[in-house]
């Protein structure tokens, strides 16, 4: 068999302390994985020498190197699903992976406060940031405290709030909301997940979003993108988001669970599309168990790239300092 090309360079996964277990199946069959790049060029070839050593991924075979094998999960003749060991492994080098693609990865909101993330939270349902993002402003210039919203005319409110669909029902759980906050909290946003799934219209989602990025404790986001991710990658098989949050947990420290929310949801809206993913562009691509489900060439690979991966504006308009795109233009904007 032969072996794959050399691209002159270590994978990060490598610097970062050792092979990772997708390497160590490559090298098994001769082959040696190629860095991590920005084009996917490389990610190409090292998910290509995974795929020689053993076969497709995903389910149907696995790489044929044993127990700790990182990329084959399956149950093919004569090899072992993936073990419980193996399977944090890899998990957990996917989550350093993802933290060197990206370091500046950040709720996608546009915030200065809690009842302002709070608010934004409860609008992105059934609708994108960026048109959250664009919608805001008008929304706190209008409506700044719990008290204000809480007293707001529910018409106004959702003239205000049209642009992002579900307006009235949004309109109902905003002023159900902020009336609570006012009758109960004292105008403060509680900083305890119970109390926070009590309001109108906030479930654990939402609770979460705002305990992580508004008051420092970690927990996990289970969006549809952080679901999709996580199945695709062979992490669980369950649907329900609580199970989901579950299962991930007890895959990670604590202290990683806000982040790795980021950064998973800014993969998947990046690089892992639903539809067609980008896995000729993929840094992970010798991790993943599901390479191969979207385009493996890398220069059309590079085409299905959104965001600053693919030169395009972001979904904030006001993103943090270190974000490397260019920000979001306002509603209405050319």
């Amino acid at each position: 068999m032969k072996a794959a090309p050399r691209t002159g360079g270590k994978t990060a996964a490598t610097r970062a302390g050792g092979k990772t277990a997708a390497t160590r199946g490559a090298k098994t069959a001769g082959a040696e994985t190629a860095p991590r790049t920005a084009s996917g060029t490389a990610a190409a070839a090292g998910a290509a020498a995974v795929r020689k050593a053993g076969g497709k991924t995903g389910g149907k075979t696995g790489t044929g190197t044993g127990k700790d094998t990182g990329a084959g999960t399956g149950s093919g003749a004569g090899t072992r699903p993936e073990s419980r060991t193996a399977l944090v492994r890899r998990a957990r080098r996917i989550n350093r992976e993802l933290a060197e693609v990206y370091p500046y990865a950040h709720p996608e909101l546009d915030f200065e406060n809690s009842f302002e993330l709070l608010v934004a939270t409860v609008l992105s349902a059934q609708t994108t940031d960026l048109r959250v993002n664009q919608t805001t402003p008008a929304l706190f210039a209008a409506y700044p405290t719990p008290e204000d919203m809480a007293a707001a005319d529910p018409e106004a409110l959702e003239q205000l709030i049209r642009p992002t669909g579900f307006f009235r029902a949004k309109a109902k759980s905003l002023i159900g909301l902020s009336t609570a906050l006012r009758d109960r909290f004292d105008g403060e946003v509680p900083g305890r997940l119970e109390d926070l799934v009590s309001l109108p219209g906030v479930g654990r989602k939402t609770a979460n979003v705002v305990l992580g990025n508004a008051f420092g404790v970690p927990g996990i986001t289970v969006d549809t993108h952080f679901g999709r991710l996580v199945r695709r990658w062979k992490w669980t098989d369950e649907t329900d988001p609580e199970k989901v949050e579950a299962v991930v947990c007890d895959l990670f420290p604590k202290s990683e669970w806000t982040m790795l929310s980021h950064r998973v949801v800014f993969h998947g809206r990046r690089i892992c599309h639903s539809r067609r993913p980008a896995c000729g562009a993929c840094p992970i691509a010798p991790l993943c168990p599901s390479y191969g489900e979207g385009e493996t060439d890398p220069d059309k690979a590079r085409k299905l790239l959104k965001y600053e991966k693919g030169g395009l504006p972001g979904q904030r308009l006001k993103p943090p300092p270190d974000y490397p795109g260019l920000p979001a233009a306002p509603l209405g904007a050319a």
